[in-house]
């Protein structure tokens, strides 16, 4: 004769442990540090751009012998970068150089203020150094953004 089968209870496994992770949770880490480094090597790469405009544009100024010499500079520098707006800007003359400089813009600052000096500025004998301050600073920063370093 057989002997009598012995039934014992149900035993539920163990909880699931936490580490190894699963492979989904694997990806998603992965996911993240890729997209991690991309964002620090493109912010490294746009730094690096903005530096590299900033220089250039300095390094034309201060090679620049006199006030009117710089505003010369700023003035090519600003139909280099308007090129890659618009193929034919650095052929605009007067107030139409000076509307297309402001395009964009919330101010008039080359228009109506003291941009207005690259229509002369470079040809006069004696030019204010105070308005070439004022003048450097919205060229720069009209410049930084034409070149995508903004």
């Amino acid at each position: 004769m057989a002997a009598p089968l012995i039934l014992r209870d149900v035993h539920l496994p163990g909880a699931p442990s936490w580490w190894p992770l699963a492979p989904g949770w694997w990806m998603v880490i992965a996911a993240v540090a890729l997209l991690g480094l991309a964002g620090y090597l493109w912010h490294r790469r746009r730094s690096r751009r903005r530096r590299e405009m900033a220089e250039i544009f300095y390094r034309a100024l201060d090679a620049a012998p006199t006030p009117a010499a710089q505003v010369a500079a700023m003035s090519e520098l600003l139909r280099r970068a308007a090129r890659r707006r618009d193929r034919g800007a650095d052929r605009l003359q007067g107030d139409q150089w000076l509307e297309f400089l402001d395009r964009g813009s919330k101010r008039q600052d080359f228009a109506q203020g003291s941009g207005r000096l690259l229509l002369d500025g470079g040809y006069r004998r004696e030019v204010d150094p105070a308005q070439v301050a004022q003048l450097r600073e919205i060229a720069r920063r009209r410049f930084m953004q034409w070149m995508g370093a903004n």
